[in-house]
């Protein structure tokens, strides 16, 4: 396309969202508002796919090493334990620190076991994968000088039901959300050239090519898509900013955290200003279709 052609393709581009200043208006607002819903489901959503997989990763096997293991006995087993090829970390923690840290949790009662301590020696073991959890805890009940192999077994595998419905759901969602923005859009952008039928009939009679009469629609449509995602972007981006200020705060401490400001509201941004400019070209690419049919 020669460089003349293309500056004039942006000039009329231009001049028609000047020109038809209402539906211009109406199809910057259906793409805004659309948008708008996009991006704060996709925040929600991938919020709360960080938390699942911080939920899922927070699980652990405690492993209970028998009460006459000796100390080489449980080398042993952490070394067989390590070897697993599910296995991500061994950690160990002696029979004293499970009663100062139940103490910790339950209260001063508990300190009165200090002199006579009925608790065992633990290998805390956390696995590549949460979901192989309880495959691991069921090898591990089998190996020589394991009292027991813990891990909430009902509680993590409905847990672990729960989060895999809950991302399939979510990703549902999102699909399904994403091509009702896409449809409302287009439609928008259709009505907005259907009003200019008679411009395309011309052009066609005066022998302008498909192409010609379809790059100033498309690059139209490109407009309308990007300057409609600007509110959802700058809603994001200052909204987010307060909400993240307010968790950070109140979820101090613990192992949930929302997904940090810089990159994931860059990302956010990019997938918005994506979408509108996608939705917004292939609208009007199907719009101009129906006009150019011989």
């Amino acid at each position: 396309m020669k460089s003349r052609t293309l500056r004039r393709h942006f000039r009329e581009s231009f001049k028609n969202l000047r020109r038809n200043g209402w539906m211009t208006f109406a199809a910057i607002s259906a793409v805004t508002v659309t948008l708008l819903l996009v991006g704060v489901f996709l925040t929600i959503l991938l919020n709360l796919n960080k938390a699942a997989t911080d939920i899922e990763n927070d699980v652990e096997v405690r492993v209970l090493v028998k009460l006459d293991a000796t100390k080489a006995e449980q080398q042993e087993l952490k070394k067989r334990l390590s070897n697993l090829p599910e296995v991500a970390s061994v950690t160990y923690s002696p029979k004293e620190k499970e009663l100062q840290n139940l103490i910790k949790d339950m209260g001063e009662d508990f300190a009165l076991f200090e002199q006579n301590n009925p608790l065992y020696d633990v290998f805390v073991v956390k696995t590549k994968r949460p979901a192989d959890t309880p495959k691991v805890a069921k090898k591990i009940k089998s190996f020589q000088y394991t009292e027991d192999a813990i891990y909430g077994e009902k509680k993590v595998e409905r847990l672990f039901s729960f989060l895999k419905t809950s991302r399939n759901v979510g990703l549902v969602l999102s699909i399904g959300l994403l091509f009702t923005a896409m449809f409302l859009i287009s439609n928008t952008i259709k009505m907005t050239i259907f009003a200019r039928r008679k411009e395309i009939e011309i052009m066609r009679l005066v022998g302008a090519t498909n192409w010609f009469i379809r790059w100033p629609f498309l690059l139209e449509g490109l407009w309308l898509g990007l300057l409609g995602s600007l509110l959802p972007v700058a809603a994001v981006m200052i909204g987010y900013s307060y909400v993240i200020g307010a968790m950070t705060t109140y979820m101090q401490g613990h192992f949930i955290q929302p997904l940090p400001y810089s990159p994931f509201v860059w990302q956010i941004s990019g997938i918005l200003l994506l979408i509108g400019a996608f939705i917004g070209m292939w609208g009007s690419f199907v719009a101009v279709r129906r006009f150019l049919k011989v």
